[in-house]
């Protein structure tokens, strides 16, 4: 099993000092797909995935969920959490045993999904006090500073309900001067890069699982796609995800180094409950 670079009690405190240096956007990888962000008090939780669901779930299975990396940190035990996002209806980004005890902690917080699985949050969430923000691909929500834009994810198709939502979405938040982009779940697909070109992004957080159909669960990009898709779009820095949580659904992250180094394209793999500091340049 592999250990964070922090968890739990030490993870808590590494947020704290955080605040010393408000000026700094501040990363952390939760694991799976899940970052938290913190930017002058406010944070933002991208997809957390913190319980272990999944692999309750499947352990009589063909498929088991076997957990490579263990937790970071108790969900309930996040506070001060202003957004929350869920980019699609897979249970490792939209985990009642995460989001419950996570909710009931930040009443009040706003969780960002598409609008076309609202009926799935609803029941997902249960009675945890968040204020529910459904989007699509191309509408926006504000919170004070904070301003989330929906971006179509193929995961593996761009799908839509029948009213013509899109029910896979990446989110562009924009926190005070910084740009972040958070693809959930995608392949490449020709709406992409011309959704990003209008946002200068300075982190993009993205999946390189890969596509395996002998896996028998939807496909993401792959180490080089990711590099490439935030070379195209001019992210100031990648930071790949989705590996490292399932054995039967990994990667490692060699690829997209290799290819980030070959394109001249900034990036960092971080451990799980590593911090990342970025400052804006002078």
């Amino acid at each position: 099993m592999i250990i964070p670079a922090q968890q739990g009690d030490a993870f808590l405190r590494d947020l704290e000092r955080a605040h010393s240096e408000p000026e700094s956007l501040h990363v952390w990888w939760l694991g799976q797909s899940g970052f938290l962000v913190q930017w002058q008090g406010t944070r933002i939780l991208f997809d957390p995935y913190l319980s272990d669901s999944l692999t309750r779930k499947y352990a009589e299975t063909d498929k088991p969920h076997e957990r490579m990396t263990e937790r970071v940190v108790a969900p309930g035990s996040l506070g001060g959490i202003h957004v929350v996002t869920a980019s699609h209806p897979h249970t490792d980004h939209l985990d009642p045993e995460t989001l419950q005890p996570l909710g009931r902690t930040n009443p009040g917080a706003e969780l960002v999904f598409p609008e076309a699985i609202r009926s799935l949050v609803e029941e997902r969430v249960g009675d945890a006090p968040f204020r529910l923000i459904g989007l699509d691909a191309g509408s926006t929500t504000t919170f004070g500073e904070i301003e989330v834009t929906g971006i179509p994810a193929a995961h593996n198709a761009v799908e839509r309900d029948d009213a013509g939502r899109c029910r896979f979405l990446g989110f562009v938040v924009r926190a005070g001067p910084w740009t972040l982009y958070h693809s959930g779940d995608t392949l490449l697909h020709d709406g992409l890069v011309p959704s990003l070109e209008p946002f200068s992004v300075d982190l993009a957080f993205l999946p390189i699982n890969g596509n395996h159909p002998e896996r028998r669960v939807a496909g993401n990009l792959d180490g080089p796609e990711a590099a490439r898709l935030a070379h195209a779009i001019g992210a100031r820095v990648a930071i790949p995800c989705h590996y490292e949580m399932f054995r039967f659904n990994t990667a490692s992250p060699a690829a997209f180094e290799s290819t980030c180094r070959h394109l001249g394209q900034s990036y960092k793999t971080l451990r799980a409950g590593e911090r990342m500091r970025l400052r804006r340049p002078k």
